[in-house]
């Protein structure tokens, strides 16, 4: 590999771009996910809710609410990968706290900017376990959104976005920074490379980490979105009939969350990878030196 091509950095859309591809081969682990979070009474493993799904529906109901998955990603992941890679080649900054400072910002905004697409998302994927008379049949992701808010109002647009903001802030630390921050150690350590072996594992240990902070929030922002008008009064109310299943009723879901987040973040970061290895621009301040 050349210097020149280590030495070039992201555009700010290759990550929504990568997520974006990462999500069309995670969706179906996304929809699980939903599925086993918003299960209160009868208890199914992963496996089984995935053979219900596939019976019941057919295998092509495991993509159900793919386009409100790829809107999520255009919205809530380019915001925040732009704002953390922008950030980032603008200031460089040279600690990993600081890093951890400037993805929390960027996973804020891109959390409450995500909003309306993901919450769209959860109603998609949650409907064909519902009745057929209580599903909602969005026809596609801009579909809800405008039935949302004809129905329901803007402000139910953005239902959950105090949860769902507050999710990305600790799932972009887990991600961005932590991702970063791994990376470097294995640069450093001199046994690695920037290739995809040092990709890979990077992303397989900021996934395992984004994984941890984030699945009780996950679990309250799924109930949260996917709740009819007036269920609960409050986020609290959310938080308290959670807590009916006991503690680990903030993790449910956390094995097909994992199974799902770990694959959707390796492939998110092998794709920006490859994408700024391969499309990527030097920065003028590294054009000069290697010029000299």
């Amino acid at each position: 590999m050349t210097i020149e091509k280590q030495k070039r950095v992201a555009r700010w859309y290759f990550g929504g771009l990568s997520s974006a591809f990462a999500a069309c081969c995670t969706h179906p682990l996304d929809l699980l996910k939903v599925h086993l979070q918003t299960q209160q009474e009868t208890q199914l493993s992963m496996m089984q809710m995935a053979r219900n799904v596939v019976k019941n529906q057919g295998f092509l109901a495991l993509y159900n609410g793919l386009s409100a998955s790829l809107l999520r990603q255009l919205t809530y992941s380019t915001t925040r990968f732009a704002i953390y890679e922008v950030a980032k080649q603008k200031y460089q900054p040279d600690s990993f706290a600081s890093k951890v400072v400037l993805a929390a910002g960027a996973g804020a905004c891109g959390g409450f900017i995500g909003t309306p697409g993901d919450m769209v998302n959860v109603r998609m994927q949650n409907d064909i376990k519902l009745p057929k008379e209580k599903r909602r049949n969005y026809k596609h992701a801009l579909d809800g959104l405008i039935r949302v808010y004809q129905e329901e109002g803007i402000r139910r647009l953005f239902s959950g976005a105090s949860t769902a903001t507050s999710r990305a802030v600790f799932m972009t630390i887990g991600q961005l920074s932590f991702y970063d921050q791994i990376k470097i150690m294995l640069l450093k350590s001199g046994y690695f490379s920037d290739n995809l072996t040092t990709h890979f594992l990077s992303s397989l240990s900021a996934g395992a980490i984004a994984t941890s902070l984030t699945q009780p929030l996950d679990v309250i922002k799924t109930r949260a979105m996917n709740a009819k008008p007036g269920e609960f009064s409050s986020l609290g109310a959310i938080i308290m009939h959670t807590a009916k299943l006991g503690p680990m009723g903030f993790f449910k879901g956390y094995v097909p969350a994992f199974v799902r987040l770990a694959p959707q973040t390796i492939l998110t970061f092998m794709f920006l990878e490859q994408m700024r290895l391969n499309f990527g621009f030097v920065p003028m301040r590294e054009v000069v030196i290697l010029k000299a």
